[in-house]
This record gives structure tokens, sequence and C-alpha cells, in this order.
């Protein structure tokens, strides 16, 4: 089992940054077969959308409307993953969800954080 945990959603001006921070717990033995983690969002009447994904070896990938402006980065040792989101536009504002998944895994999700962009 692997449990997620986003924190450090709010709410921020146009051209503002903030940082989501995504920590993964459980079983040790989950834990190290995953070998994905993602950011998701999904804005009211929308469906969810890939934001980012960096894999173990460190590959990362980005929605182009967020590439030049987003950072995904992990800290291996803290098991957490990293959204750094600078240049925020108001079409940026949505649930923001942390995702893994790895080889004999399910999906995991976390819980959401809010993400609120004002013009």
């Amino acid at each position: 089992q692997v449990h997620l945990v986003e924190s450090g959603g709010g709410l921020v001006q146009a051209g503002g940054s903030l940082r989501l921070s995504c920590e993964a717990s459980g079983s040790i033995i989950s834990i190290d077969r995953i070998n994905l983690m993602a950011w998701y969002r999904q804005a009211p009447g929308k469906q969810r959308e890939l934001v980012a994904h960096i894999t173990s070896d460190g590959s990362t990938n980005y929605a182009d409307s967020v590439k030049g402006r987003f950072t995904i980065f992990g800290d291996n040792a803290k098991k957490t993953v990293y959204l750094q989101m600078n240049a925020l536009k108001p079409e940026d504002t949505a649930v923001y969800y942390c995702h893994c998944n790895g080889l004999g895994l399910p999906a995991y999700w976390g819980q959401g954080a809010q993400v609120t962009v004002s013009a």
C-alpha cells in the first residue's frame, strides 16, 4: 500500500509562484516499486489532465500548457515529489492531484490540493 499526501496549494495572484509537495508513505516494498510519479489537475467542469510526470531514472514530461513555467523534481531520500509552478495564470486554477504507479502496483492518488490563481 502507498499513501500520497499533497501540500502547498493556495491562492496566488497571476504571475506568482507556488510549490506543491507530495510525500509517499507506506510499505517499503511498495514504495521501492514506484517508477513513476506525476501531477494531474482537474478544473471545474473539465476532465482530469496530466500536468507533468517524472520517472525513476529522472526523465520528465510536461503538458504543453505548462512547459517553461512548471518544474517537477523529486527527493528520493524524503520520498517526495515536488511541482514548482511559476508565472501562474488564472487558467492554472484547479485541484492538483499527485499520482504514482509502478511494477505490480495499482495506481495511487492523493487527496488533491486546491490551487487558485486570481487575475
